[in-house]
């Protein structure tokens, strides 16, 4: 769309006010929201200063300007403001020159796509990621110098069975990791997915199915259509505020948090992946499970990098309570067709070259989806350009596999710490193009470690009383 059919969009449908959305480093969006009447041609090319030291990750208060770039292309109504509201997703700029601010994840992944076309090797990247989400009815915490807690419930869960609810208890509670997937009455949340899934619809994100997922206390997962690395990333925003606020519209809550519910399944974003070019698939071809060279190698490198790629598919602290044995989530380094106890798996597509395509299973929906999008592509075009062979594939149940058989498979690292140990010796295809800066990676090594890992090794949590209170 053209910066008057935004104008044309705002007239037709009465919007009083303007909402401007960006994404923060860790992925958060934020806002900023202008009258109507503010928003002309010249803004789409000029944009509106703003102050960004507040931002997280970005710059100090002393080199604070920074300039908001709407982007027509991305208009839309939202369905969550009283008052007529358009919004707009937005790109970071520098004020003196208008370039792209480096610490913008739209950017980067703005860049990603570029380099690949440089390459020569294809011309569109594909995404199709599946993020999980529970949805609790009660969520509490807090963390101070002499106490900390937290708490969730749900009504499905299978601590309130003996609840008394107003006098009785109907009994429809799934059992641990039993969420998948019973229906009605136990599933209390299917209308309330629905919604969601009308939600998105209403703002043009297509919709495949929508279901509830194993872990008990009100897990979901909707899938959407894939579509390339930027749109698909935009619409991951989209889909995050979605869910959240449709669950906030019912007195609920909604997170996509990792693993906020012990010994139960966490939540993971298993994201699929293609290359085209010129309109044909690069990914289809006569080796194993009807991969071309390419797909192999973009195995590969994916493989290789997956130490530095956890770094942003999986970047809090609490992913890495989800990624341990015994909760479906793939912790070994190895594909295999059709596997999904294998890091990637190679889905049975049928005879249509182009729906094959390799899918990365590790990755949770804490990700920042600009950087996480942005960092796979880079590690696959890497391993095509260096024909990084993944080696055999394991066709075997991993989770299965005996002790002394396992650990001669690589895993994923163990904690957030061990990834960023990985970025700082493994980051040079990262910085191919120009796509993530040295200034990027510093940055958001910098913020991780000192404002998660150091803070959260400092406190006690209530489990070490459990363990240590008697000594």
């Amino acid at each position: 769309m053209t910066a008057k059919d935004v104008l044309d969009i705002i007239k037709e449908a009465n919007c009083k006010m303007v909402d401007l959305k960006f994404t923060d480093l860790l992925g958060q969006w934020q806002h900023l929201t202008v009258p109507s009447k503010q928003i002309t041609e010249e803004v789409f090319e000029e944009g509106f200063g703003f102050d960004g030291s507040s931002v997280r990750g970005w710059r100090s208060i002393e080199s604070s300007d920074m300039v908001i770039l709407p982007d027509p292309n991305s208009a839309k109504l939202d369905p969550f403001m009283d008052v007529p509201t358009l919004s707009l997703i937005c790109d970071i700029a520098n004020p003196d020159t208008l370039e792209p601010y480096e610490r913008d994840p739209r950017q980067i992944a703005k860049k990603a796509l570029a380099y690949l076309k440089s390459t020569g090797i294809a011309d569109e990247a594909f995404f199709g990621p599946e993020a999980e989400f529970f949805i609790f009815d009660d969520v509490r915490f807090d963390q101070n110098s002499y106490g900390g807690f937290y708490q969730v419930d749900s009504d499905e869960a299978p601590w309130n069975m003996g609840r008394d609810e107003g006098g009785k208890n109907l009994g429809y509670k799934f059992r641990p990791k039993g969420g998948y997937f019973p229906a009605l009455p136990s599933d209390s949340l299917h209308d309330l997915r629905t919604e969601i899934c009308l939600e998105l619809d209403n703002a043009g994100i297509e919709v495949e199915r929508q279901h509830h997922e194993v872990g008990a206390a009100g897990q979901g997962e909707i899938n959407i259509k894939f579509d390339s690395l930027v749109n698909i990333a935009d619409k991951m925003q989209w889909f995050k505020y979605i869910v959240k606020n449709v669950a906030n519209r019912h007195h609920k809550t909604a997170t996509f948090m990792p693993k906020p519910v012990f010994a139960d399944n966490g939540s993971g974003m298993h994201t699929h992946m293609s290359l085209f070019k010129g309109g044909e698939p690069l990914f289809a071809g006569d080796n194993y499970a009807g991969l071309s060279d390419e797909a192999l190698y973009f195995i590969g490198g994916i493989l290789k990098h997956a130490p530095t790629l956890c770094t942003f598919t999986n970047p809090t602290t609490n992913s890495y309570k989800r990624l341990v044995p015994g909760f479906e989530a793939p912790i070994k380094l190895a594909y295999s067709y059709r596997n999904r106890s294998a890091a990637i798996r190679i889905p049975n597509t049928g005879s249509n070259p182009k729906a094959k395509r390799i899918e990365f299973r590790t990755p949770d929906p804490s990700a920042n989806g600009y950087l996480a999008f942005a960092a796979l592509l880079m590690a696959g075009i890497d391993g095509i350009q260096n024909k990084i062979h993944p080696g055999d594939p394991l066709e075997k149940d991993i989770y299965g596999l005996a002790p002394e058989e396992a650990a001669k498979v690589p895993a994923i690292p163990a904690t957030l710490e061990d990834t960023l140990r990985a970025l700082e010796k493994d980051s040079e295809y990262l910085k191919k193009g120009d796509v993530f800066t040295e200034d990027l990676i510093e940055a958001w090594i910098a913020w991780k470690r000192e404002n998660e890992i150091i803070p959260l090794q400092q406190r006690p949590v209530p489990y070490e009383f459990y363990l240590y209170y008697d000594l």
